[in-house]
């Protein structure tokens, strides 16, 4: 029988409390534009312990302090195109507005949903889509990977790092491309270990159990940091080195040290590569619910406006801040140009 860790059962859980509507979305009418915040979810929802949870945060954060109303949904595994346009449908039609698709598979959905829906004010993460109506929030994924390459460079023993992909997608490359970067101007001697959980195909951040096969695989290798760019999957990463002295994991989109269903394992997290998606999705909920001047065109967030950063949470690579500051300065001023994609 196939084994199911720890984290992937509280998954299970979790994804048994999501919210997954499938709607028509076969009238123009859209509803009034007070129904409050409609917020559609990749795949693994809330819960994930990274990318869809940093949104969760800006968007709860939103729905307190502008004291509105809203609705969650969440992609299946196997959604369509159109699956993914119905439920963006359900929401315009329903008068929910803004509305904000997380991640890049919502891309072709949200392109038409926009087109059809021209009053309603849409936002998506990762990916930019060229509408009016539409606030494309996108993050320099490599700067802040660049970081985390630094860090691992400088605290590997046994010179052999990993990086562990969701799947091999252009905006999961700007991560493995700036961390290889990092590593490599940092500490020559490493050499880095790629593997994607699914090759073509966003399932592959949404299942914690292979993402902990193939770190086991990587630190029976002797690999002695894992930089996790996977969503629910690299959970199952950082399980994996908790479980191996003298190992480490690097987060990424929140602060993976603090998440609550990662407790157990933070002091093998050495550090995360933050990046603010509940930043962005906060100030767009803000310029339409409270500014009335709407968000449009591609937002970015990069080390300079802190819309990427790394953490110094546990204290575990405060002896090498002085140089993880150094090469961000050096990002910022143009002096470290940062490569945007993989290269094998």
């Amino acid at each position: 029988m196939r084994r199911v860790s720890t984290i992937a059962v509280a998954g299970i859980a979790t994804a048994a409390l999501a919210l997954s509507v499938t709607a028509c979305g076969s009238s123009s009418e859209e509803g009034s534009k007070d129904a409050g915040i409609g917020l559609a979810y990749d795949v693994g929802g809330r819960g994930d312990h990274s990318f869809n949870d940093s949104a969760a945060k800006g968007y709860d954060k939103a729905l307190k302090d502008f004291d509105v109303k809203g609705k969650e949904l969440t992609a299946k595994d196997g959604d369509t195109d159109a699956d993914r346009y119905d439920k963006l449908a359900s929401l315009a039609e329903a008068g929910y507005n803004p509305v904000i698709g997380v991640g890049y598979a919502w891309t072709p959905s949200l392109t038409k949903a926009a087109k059809k829906y021209k009053d309603t004010d849409f936002a998506i993460v990762d990916s930019v889509v060229d509408a009016k109506n539409v606030a494309s929030l996108v993050s320099a994924e490599h700067e802040g990977s660049y970081l985390a390459g630094v860090a691992a460079g400088l605290k590997t023993k046994s010179n052999k790092v990993g990086f562990i992909g969701g799947t091999d997608s252009a905006l999961i490359k700007k991560f493995a491309g700036g961390f290889q970067q990092g590593l490599k101007e940092t500490n020559p001697k490493a050499s880095l270990d790629v593997q994607w959980v699914q090759v073509g195909s966003p399932k592959g951040f949404g299942m914690p159990d292979r993402g902990k096969d193939i770190a086991e695989g990587m630190l029976s290798n002797k690999v002695d940091v894992i930089f996790s760019a996977a969503g629910g999957s690299g959970a199952g990463a950082i399980e994996a080195t908790a479980g191996k002295k003298g190992t480490w994991s690097i987060g990424v989109d929140g602060d993976q040290y603090y998440d609550k269903g990662l407790a157990q394992y933070k002091n093998t997290i050495l550090t995360s590569m933050i990046k603010t998606v509940d930043g962005s999705v906060y100030d767009f909920i803000q310029s339409v619910v409270k500014d009335k001047k709407p968000e449009s065109g591609v937002q970015t967030y990069d080390l300079k406006r802190g819309g990427v950063s790394l953490s110094y949470s546990g204290g575990f690579i405060n002896d090498i801040k002085p140089k993880i500051e150094a090469a961000k300065k050096k990002i910022i001023d143009g002096q470290i140009k940062v490569q945007d994609t993989y290269k094998d």
